[in-house]
């Protein structure tokens, strides 16, 4: 009989209590039977040991390790995480590696690429496997990443100035940007990094690689914190169409939006911070 598969917040902004530490990160520990998955590794790999200590959880487990993108918030644990276990398989869109930089509303430019600037060989040479995943791409247990998200929807962008050089001139379209998908008993259960690609997005082209199976879960960034009113009504009303059982919108979602997320859709937002354990039936098992 199959197990469940369980879902823990390992790095968030926000924290409560048993000494969990909060940062401007985002990183799920998956488990399913045998196999464990660290989806994103927060901003730091203090953080994020930190964390695992504290829930108990051994990042020498793990089996693989997905990036939703190239983000320092996503990444920073990276390098820690590969030097774990006997070996890492590491799934990762090939313009992740790319320099990043954002602007903020003083004109202040920041890098936020990954640290380090890692290549492809310095990576090749710290895991077992390295797979570039510009497509829908299984990992373990049922386990997919979509790769590219197609861009359909004509009031979701990447939610902030971001650019491929420090002059700002070359908008970076975040084209690496993908989310974390697996098949339940009840449905289908999405994690998302951020949502560059914009969550209904995501959503749908999930939805159309899973022969519209119903989704039940969305858990993780939606990269809503600087969303226009009407972005943020067109969302809510997209969001509508899925039926959802389980919304968890963390990380740069943003105060405002969760507010407006918890207001239209009661008994399914659910507030989630570092620590928050999320338990879902495998197939062929009933709820």
């Amino acid at each position: 009989m199959k197990k469940s598969i369980r879902v823990t917040l390992l790095v968030e902004n926000t924290a409560f209590g048993r000494d969990l530490r909060a940062e401007h990160g985002l990183a799920f520990w998956i488990e399913s039977g045998s196999h464990r998955i660290l989806f994103d590794t927060g901003q730091s790999a203090e953080v994020l040991f930190h964390n695992a200590d504290c829930l108990g959880i051994d990042l020498s487990t793990v089996d693989a390790v997905i990036l939703s993108h190239g983000h320092y918030d996503h990444a920073g644990g990276l390098r820690a995480v590969l030097t774990q276990g006997d070996g890492v398989d590491l799934f990762l869109h090939p313009r992740a590696l790319a320099q990043r930089y954002s602007r903020g509303e003083d004109g202040s430019v920041d890098e936020i690429g990954i640290a380090g600037s890692p290549n492809r060989k310095e990576l090749r040479d710290q895991v077992r496997s390295l797979t570039w995943t510009s497509e829908c791409t299984p990992i373990l247990d049922g386990i997919s990443v979509t790769g590219n998200v197609p861009r359909v929807t004509d009031y979701e962008d990447t939610g902030g100035d971001f650019f491929l050089d420090e002059d700002c001139q070359l908008p970076d379209p975040i084209d690496d940007d993908q989310a974390v998908y697996f098949d339940t008993a009840k449905g289908t259960v999405v994690l998302l990094g951020c949502a560059h690609s914009g969550v209904v997005n995501t959503l749908r082209h999930i939805r159309n690689q899973t022969d519209n199976k119903t989704i039940v879960a969305v858990l993780g960034g939606t990269h809503l914190v600087t969303a226009s009113e009407e972005r943020m009504g067109k969302t809510v009303e997209a969001l509508k169409e899925f039926d959802l059982g389980l919304l968890a919108p963390v990380h740069c979602t943003g105060p405002r939006a969760q507010a407006r997320i918890a207001s239209e859709f009661p008994g399914v937002w659910e507030p989630t911070h570092v620590g928050s354990l999320f338990e879902f039936q495998n197939p062929g098992r009933r709820a």
